[in-house]
């Protein structure tokens, strides 16, 4: 009997896809990666993409020489059992040791890798713990804000999805306030940690159009008074989209859709 996602794709697509090919060959820094997770992981599964991507941007960013290990959520590989008994994705073999937890890792590559690439966060110790806040405001206010949104079912004990709706858009406002005047990224010219904590989830806004209506976020000149506020987002936004590791690290849209269907 076939595992019950076995219609969903099983590896990454576009120009994800060639990004993995590329760092196919052994290397001694090792990301383990998934491209979905079961169903009865289901909180997990519709982030996972996301998390994954957290990591892979910034060793993309920071032009870190690594091999990408896909891993099956049905047939996990004994290396990854061994270092990670969870079997859990985004996992980083280093130096024969374990890291887990997207944003763990993303800080590690930028201590443990100081000359290569672009510094992700600022030499000064106020500014660098300033940069920890508003990364962890990801984790802790943007992140289930967007969960409770994506899997809102509307019956008469909880509320309107218009709540959950203005629920989210609210701590993508107080997110945004924070950030840089002039930017385009969050702490100004050049791209820190934050950003890419927060891109994959900012650059999957586009499941809330398809399954709840819309994510209610305004369009060019509709903000009404916070039209301000998003008009510095979508600057941000922009900037993220278009950048060189968010675009290699993103599969093709339409295999993104059955994770958030169910």
């Amino acid at each position: 009997m076939p595992p019950p996602d076995a219609d969903l794709y099983p590896t990454a697509t576009g120009l994800a896809k060639a990004t993995v090919d590329k760092h196919s060959s052994k290397e001694s820094l090792v990301l383990y990666a998934g491209w979905f997770c079961p169903p009865f992981l289901r909180c997990v599964m519709e982030l996972t993409p996301a998390l994954v991507q957290r990591t892979w941007t910034v060793l993309e960013e920071k032009g870190i020489p690594y091999q990408y290990v896909e891993v099956n959520p049905y047939h996990k590989p004994e290396s990854l059992m061994k270092l990670n008994p969870r079997g859990l994705v985004p996992t980083l073999e280093y130096d024969n040791k374990p890291l887990y937890e997207s944003t763990v890792i993303a800080e590690f590559l930028e201590d443990a890798y100081p000359d290569h690439g672009s510094k992700l966060l600022p030499p000064d110790p106020y500014e660098r713990a300033i940069s920890r806040i508003w990364t962890d405001f990801v984790s802790t206010r943007v992140i289930p804000s967007f969960q409770r949104f994506l899997q809102f079912q509307s019956d008469e004990s909880n509320g309107s999805i218009k709540q959950v709706r203005d629920e989210f858009l609210d701590t993508l406002k107080e997110f945004t306030k924070a950030m840089d005047k002039d930017g385009p990224y969050f702490e100004g010219e050049n791209p820190a940690l934050v950003d890419f904590v927060m891109a994959p989830f900012a650059l999957r806004l586009w499941v809330f159009d398809h399954f709840k209506g819309g994510a209610g976020v305004p369009s060019d000149g509709q903000g009404g008074d916070s039209e301000e506020t998003w008009s510095r987002w979508r600057k941000w936004l922009s900037a993220m989209e278009n950048r060189k590791s968010i675009k290699e690290t993103t599969s093709d849209r339409e295999h993104y859709l059955p994770i958030y269907q169910r």
